[in-house]
């Protein structure tokens, strides 16, 4: 059992790997939370997605896919939080809009880039034991600026999550801020994308924060809860993937999955056997 979790160490590209694996699932976590609490779930999936073509054109052109992804990103991201000014359009239209356009793009642009291949499957699926110094390091900073970030503004993106007409009455720049919160998204996806893949990497971003949903009232609670679970997610599916020489971002999600589910079951107010007790607490609201 000690060379389990020994072993592994052993070997740099394990150390960069767990490194990124758990800053992935801290940062994710954190951004996670108030994507959670605001019904956010698919302006997500659609900058996760966004990304896509800002990759292509980046391998197209021979520069960074990092800065490729997170300039499609917010891009998409800003589109969307202009457009959906509009009263006449819901935001998840907005987004269905978008999300379909950049994918598209994406897929025009890979046509036209032969060798893209291989490029492409670490990019859907991640390439966690593949990681370089120089990763570790952007995903290291990128990640404590947008903890930072996440400290300084938590208390108007809290105000506006559960109420935008009291924020708005109160003045705060509701379109700056939902612009910083999909920018910070798109960020917090571009860096995860190397552990879990595009197409998982939703999965880290709003697991753990539903896991910690469901086992509290309150959001300084969740903002503690949803890392941990998210770091812990992270760990575990990549210890499984060295053991059992399995798909190191499947396992991730699966991990992470498996923590909701017995969230979903177990969880002592608001799990299925809670409600089902006669002795069941009374479900109270989320409170700061």
């Amino acid at each position: 059992m000690i060379e389990f979790f020994t072993e592994p160490w052993e070997h740099v590209f394990m150390q960069r790997a767990f490194l990124v694996v758990l800053m992935s699932g801290v940062v994710c976590g954190v951004i996670g939370t108030h994507v959670a609490l605001r019904g956010m779930a698919f302006i997500g999936d659609a900058v996760a997605h966004s990304v896509f073509p800002g990759i292509a054109i980046a391998f197209v052109l021979k520069t960074s896919l990092v800065l490729g992804g997170i300039v499609a990103g917010l891009v998409t991201a800003l589109s969307v939080a202009v457009f959906a000014q509009n009263r006449r359009l819901k935001e998840d239209t907005v987004i269905g809009v978008f999300f379909a356009a950049a994918f598209g793009l994406g897929i025009v642009v890979m046509s036209t880039a032969p060798g893209y291949g291989g490029s492409l499957e670490s990019f859907l699926f991640g390439s966690v034991l593949g990681i370089s110094s120089n990763d570790v390091i952007t995903v290291g900073v990128a990640g404590a600026a947008l903890l930072l970030i996440t400290g300084a503004l938590h208390k108007e993106f809290v105000t506006v999550g559960l109420d935008r007409e009291t924020a708005r009455a109160v003045g705060l720049p509701i379109f700056w801020l939902d612009l910083a919160l999909y920018a910070m998204v798109t960020v917090a996806i571009v860096i995860s994308i190397q552990a879990v893949g595009n197409i998982l990497v939703l999965a880290l971003l709003i697991t753990p924060a539903a896991c910690a949903r469901l086992l509290t009232d309150r959001i300084g609670v969740m903002m503690l809860l949803a890392p941990l679970i998210g770091a812990f997610s992270g760990l575990t599916g990549l210890y499984l993937s060295y053991a059992f020489n399995l798909a190191a971002g499947g396992l991730i999600v699966l991990t992470a999955t498996a923590v909701f589910i017995a969230c979903w079951v177990f969880a002592p107010r608001h799990g299925l056997l809670s409600r089902r007790s006669p002795a069941a607490a009374r479900v109270v609201s989320v409170q700061p």
